[in-house]
Order: C-alpha cells, then structure tokens, then sequence
C-alpha cells in the first residue's frame, strides 16, 4: 500500500528539533510491507496542511501524521482532517472522560483549553494515549486512510505499537524483510562496480549500497507473501554477494565494527591492550563502551610525545631521530614495547598525523601506521586516509585499527 507520512509543526521547519518521527515511521512500515513514498513536513497552518493531505491522497491510500493533536490554538490537525476528510469535529464521550480521569489521577488542575483534546472527528476510531493526554484517531473516506498520532516521540511510539500497528498488521498483504551488511576497505562506487552483476536486473531481493564515514553498507531485501519466504529470498542474495565480496564484510547484521571486534575478543579470551598517538585515546575509549570487555581490555595508554613514546613503550630515541615520530619503525616499536609492558595476548599501536597541519610531501596529512604485536609476530600497516578534517582522519584511525585486530581473530 501506497503510504506517506506527514509531520506537522512549526518547531520542525525551523530546525528547532530533529524529525525523528519520520525515521522510525518509515522504518516500521518498511518492516510491514508498506511502501512509504513521500515524507512531508509541514507548519502549524491549517490551508497548508490541508492542501497536502488532498496532494497526498493523489498518489496514496494510508497517511500517517504526526503533530498537532495538543490543547494549544496552533494544533489544528485534527480540525483539518476532519474537513480534508468530510467529517464534523464533535464532543468524544470517550475522549473526554479519558481526559478528566488522567488529570484527576494526576492531581493537576486541567485549563480549560484541554477541553479541546475531547473532541474528534464524528466517524473517527479513537486511539487511546496512555503516555500522554491527547488522543490519536484513525479516519477513514472512500477507501483512504489517514492515522494521526501525537507528536511527543515518547506518545508516538508507544501509540504506534499499542493502537496503530494491529491496525495495519490487519491490512498487511506482503511482508518486507531486510538484512544490513557492514563492509570497510571498499568504497561505495567499486562495491557497486563489483555487485553489478547482482545489481543489474534486479528485482527482487533487491540491493542498495550506503556510504558512511569510512565504511560501506549494503541493504538486501526481499517483499514476499510470508516473513519465511521474504528471509529466504534474501539468505540466498547474500550468499551471493558474500562470493563477490566477502573478504571485505564484518557483519551480516547491521552491527558497528567495534562491537563486533569486542564479542570476538570476549569470545576466544584474547587480552588486549593499546597505545596510541594520533587517535588520542579513541580505541581504548571506544572498546571500553562495550559491557564486559574488562575481561579482555588489559590498558590504553595515549603516547603522544616523543617523550612519552620512549618513557612508556621504549621507543629508542635512534629511531625517533632516523625515521620519526610516523613511521613504520616507531609503530612497531610502540607495539612491541606495549607487549612487553603489560604481556597481553595482542598489542596494537598508532601514530599518524591528523591535520590539518603538520603534513609533508614524503608524509602528508592523513597518513597513519598501525602496529600490531600478535602470537610472537610484530609488523606494521600504512594507512593513508583522504584529508577531510582533524576529526574525520583520526576517526578512520580508529576504524583502520578495529579492522587491523578483525582480520587477525576472526
């Protein structure tokens, strides 16, 4: 079914708050085997917002608004459904005793302006909100439908999942299922290049590659009968793209690359531990967001002098000189001084320069060496990231450290 979600208020238009609204709506709906086709925002006026309910209607059978439902003289939208609709705003015996009973229970002294969330449309079916006091409805004309829920995400969510989602579940004639892969080394444009053969053609499952901060994802879903046909369908895609791809993936399942580096630490008892220069910290902070991994986390320590370098791990003061503070000698020097310092199963080490300064032709802004001490062997791989920005090249860092320590434990 043709479906799409319109957001109502004003604070949304100005950038006030972030429309989350609409990201778990779609998200849901997705997962329900409903197309969603259009997102729409719109301010608290009510010729606007009806206008778009009748533009909407054009192109689709099932609304989802949010917004404007509250006792205030700029929540308008149940009003205007009603007219977009053809129906009268009347005194809900329902609404109205839910209304009196919710201040009552609170002990709060209810204005007279919260007479208003009593009253819906004539023909609406009412959906109770038990997180909050305005009530949502579901309106229905000439085979369209229109939902409307509060706009508090809190009041929203817990709506959509108590009142909203059996009524669609109702409806449903397809089911959509999907699968998040999670790949680093391959950029979005050569991973598209290789899936071509998959991607060409395609319809159903169907394949769409994301971009983000350093890492590719690729999305496959299936819209089937049944959830067992639909997981079926996209099992069989992803053995074929793990074939094309497979070397570069860390996860089936949507999960960052830290968490999975931190289960696979957990899961064969590896101790570890770090020093890093550039990153300043970042690995050891971002393993240490990860319940449990004391077991396995030995010690971080953040070595960004020179000095530091050669008190904590070592580092002989010949090779500083030599070949600098970035170098491959220096990374394997910190990893192999860490080693030996605190005897853990693997030793991971950073140096790089971050920028947005401070870079030479020989050695430009961006470049990093990881140095790893693992089963005896110490070794130390060149990473040289694209300058965006300070933040942008420590990040990809730290993702070139977890994925250095992912292809040595998996």
């Amino acid at each position: 079914m043709k479906t799409a979600i319109l957001t109502v208020g004003t604070e949304i238009l100005f950038g006030q708050i972030v429309n989350t609204n609409a990201a778990f709506l779609s998200q849901e709906l997705q997962n329900m085997g409903y197309d969603v086709m259009y997102h729409y925002s719109v301010g608290d006026n009510p010729g606007r917002l009806k206008e778009l309910i009748n533009f909407a209607f054009h192109d689709c059978d099932l609304i989802l608004t949010t917004g404007g439902l509250g006792p205030t003289q700029d929540d308008l939208t149940k009003e205007v459904i009603a007219e977009a609709m053809g129906d009268v705003i009347v005194e809900n015996e329902e609404c109205m005793k839910a209304l009196l009973d919710n201040y009552k229970k609170a002990g709060r002294t209810m204005t007279p302006n919260n007479l208003k969330q009593g009253y819906m449309p004539s023909r609406a079916r009412v959906l109770p909100n038990d997180a909050g006091t305005a009530p949502g409805f579901a309106l229905e004309k000439d085979g369209k439908l229109i939902i409307s829920m509060p706009g508090p995400p809190r009041e929203m969510k817990r709506m959509f999942e108590l009142q909203v989602k059996p009524i669609l579940e109702s409806m449903q004639d397809s089911v959509i299922f999907y699968r998040i892969i999670r790949t680093f080394g391959l950029g979005e444009s050569s991973m598209e290049t290789v899936l071509l053969p998959l991607i060409d053609g395609q319809t159903d499952p169907t394949i769409a590659t994301y971009a983000k901060e350093g890492e590719c994802s690729l999305r496959v879903a299936s819209k089937r009968a049944t959830k067992e046909e639909a997981v079926a369908a996209v099992d069989r895609m992803i053995e074929d793209v793990n074939q094309l791809i497979g070397e570069y993936i860390y996860s089936y399942d949507d999960e960052d690359l830290v968490d999975v580096v931190g289960k696979l630490l957990l899961e064969k008892h590896i101790t570890i531990s770090c020093a890093e220069s550039c990153t300043g910290g970042l690995f050891a902070a971002a393993l240490t967001d990860i319940p449990g991994i004391s077991e396995v986390f030995e010690r971080g320590i953040v070595t960004y002098s020179n000095r530091a370098k050669m008190e904590e791990l070592g580092v002989k003061a010949e090779t500083l000189d030599k070949f600098g503070a970035v170098s491959p000698e220096t990374a394997c020097e910190m990893a192999s001084g860490l080693a030996e310092k605190t005897g853990s199963d693997l030793c991971i080490s950073v140096t790089g320069i971050a920028g947005p300064g401070g870079g030479t032709a020989e050695k430009p802004v961006g470049l990093a060496y990881i140095g790893i001490a693992y089963k005896g062997q110490v070794k130390a791989v060149k990473s040289q990231y694209r300058n965006v920005s300070r933040k942008w090249n420590r990040h990809y860092a730290l993702l070139g450290m977890l994925n250095q320590v992912y292809q040595l434990i998996k």
